[in-house]
């Protein structure tokens, strides 16, 4: 099925698409796709980020920042590397990670290792919306959490070159133009102390590439988002079916 325009809907008709989406792929993950050591957990809330999926492990005595873990669960980037457009990896991190350091952690002592999100158009409607949303996103990879990023939106002012661009510049100080035509993107951040950016533009009427969701700086699992997409669109009222389509 190939990526719908969302734009030619009414925001709460994504809205209801998009908590749909969630739950498929939370269900995805929990069902065999993560190791036994970690869950994921949908629509949670933990501090100042407030992300679509979480994916937890139990506490280990590792630092914030492990660069590996002992796990048999995942794939190796280096044997197995991620299938995706492009990477890019920002110099800074040292110095960037040392500028802000927040500790976020679970209610229940489990430790936050990725957070899975999908962006809406509310992400973008002003400029404080967009700025918390950026915020949001650097914190998360600035100290240590991985982050899953699945942008089905068109650029907006705020963002004229994608979601990821704006994210990256700010990170790492680099430019991000996309390719001609492909102007949604999909974005894994994998943010050990070397960050880590695996980008997939799309664009619409295209199917969506599975795309890794990091568990340590270089093991991940990919995700099945073409899958769960198509799955979440038949819960869409039969009479909105037809505008988004490309």
């Amino acid at each position: 099925m190939p990526l719908h325009d969302w734009t030619r809907v009414e925001a709460g008709i994504f809205h209801s698409f998009h908590t749909t989406w969630i739950g498929e792929l939370t269900i995805r993950l929990n069902a065999g796709m993560l190791p036994p050591e970690y869950y994921a957990l949908g629509e949670q809330f933990a501090g100042d980020i407030g992300p679509d999926v979480l994916t937890l492990r139990e506490p280990t005595s590792n630092d914030v920042f492990p660069e590996s873990e002992d796990s048999d669960g995942g794939l190796a980037v280096a044997t197995a590397p991620p299938k995706v457009h492009s990477t890019a990896e920002t110099e800074l991190a040292h110095y960037t990670t040392r500028q802000r350091r927040l500790v976020i952690r679970h209610t229940r002592g489990n430790r936050i290792v990725a957070l899975l999100e999908i962006v809406s158009a509310s992400n973008k409607h002003s400029q404080r919306a967009f700025n918390a949303f950026l915020e949001k996103a650097l914190s998360a990879v600035v100290n240590g959490i991985h982050l899953l990023l699945i942008d089905l939106q068109p650029p907006s002012p705020r963002d004229p070159r994608g979601i990821h661009s704006a994210i990256w510049e700010d990170l790492a100080g680099q430019s991000y133009q996309p390719p001609p035509g492909k102007d949604r993107t999909l974005v894994a951040y994998s943010a050990g102390l070397s960050k880590k950016a695996y980008v997939e533009p799309i664009a619409v009427g295209q199917p969506l590439t599975p795309m890794p969701l990091f568990l340590t700086a270089d093991r991940y699992v990919n995700v099945p988002l073409e899958e769960t997409y198509q799955a979440s669109y038949e819960g869409v009222p039969r009479i909105y079916r037809k505008l988004p389509e490309c």
